[in-house]
């Protein structure tokens, strides 16, 4: 017969251990559905693109208000600036179809900003697509063009909002640039922040919606300094053309900002 001493620090020791090792396991099963992985040609959002070419794209969300948008079509066109990307809701572009109209004859890019200022995340498959389908028949109907990209309201979005998006023939466009004019940080700040951040390839996020105050003050600095750093202004369509699109790790998240255009709630 074999009589086996075991030492009691080690078996506490092992004990340990086994817990930790347990508790892993269970920690690793409950997050499994709440992490995205995605395998190669899975939908994915676009943040930039990268080139070599000093090539960026300034994009506009707008969802509410009349005040801001002509202020800055009118300074895109003082500066000479035929190429930008403006989001458009649904809602908004129902309201103003004159500034709708006018953003298309002077041929900007329109990408739909979707219909309901909601997060897509938090509503179920069904209201997802009738969201996105909505939106596009209201925007191909004002503007005689099916949009194809999509910037998500508040940025917000999920796995299954990108699986749908990509489904109904949408990429969906985030950005790597932030400009934080929807904080009126003031026009200094905004400027300091494209200007400096910028790089071939990149996105710009900016807005024309009534709650962002210095954003027509801060775009013709903008202009003009990035012009003098060489950079040329593309749409987001001409930027995607470039090279194989760059997609950040993209994991199930919520709002990016979830302060964005507060009064809307449509």
């Amino acid at each position: 017969m074999n009589f086996y001493v075991f030492n009691g620090k080690k078996i506490k020791r092992y004990f340990f251990l086994f817990v930790a090792l347990v508790f892993a396991v269970g920690v690793v099963y409950v997050e499994s559905d709440n992490i995205t992985v995605f395998s190669e040609g899975a939908p994915s959002a676009v943040y930039n693109v990268p080139t070599e070419k000093k090539l960026i794209a300034l994009t506009f969300d707008i969802s509410w208000g009349d005040k801001r948008t002509q202020p800055i079509l009118d300074i895109l066109q003082q500066k000479g600036l035929q190429k930008a990307t403006f989001f458009l809701s649904s809602p908004w572009s129902k309201t103003h179809t004159d500034l709708v109209k006018k953003i298309a004859d002077a041929g900007y890019e329109i990408g739909s900003h979707g219909h309901k200022h909601v997060n897509y995340s938090t509503l179920s498959d069904e209201d997802i697509s009738k969201q996105i389908k909505t939106a596009h028949s209201i925007l191909s109907d004002l503007t005689g063009k099916s949009p194809t990209l999509i910037r998500m309201p508040n940025g917000d979005f999920d796995k299954r909002v990108l699986r749908i998006a990509d489904s109904l023939n949408y990429k969906v466009i985030q950005w790597d640039t932030d400009s934080l004019d929807w904080k009126n940080p003031g026009v200094d700040e905004i400027v300091n922040r494209v200007v400096t951040k910028a790089h071939p390839g990149d996105i710009v996020l900016m807005h024309a919606s009534d709650s962002c105050k210095e954003t027509h003050l801060a775009l013709p600095i903008i202009i003009d300094q990035l012009r003098a750093k060489g950079y040329e202004f593309v749409t987001v369509s001409e930027l995607l053309n470039q090279t194989e699109i760059k997609s950040n790790p993209v994991r199930d998240q919520n709002t990016v900002h979830s302060n964005l255009d507060p009064a809307v709630n449509m």
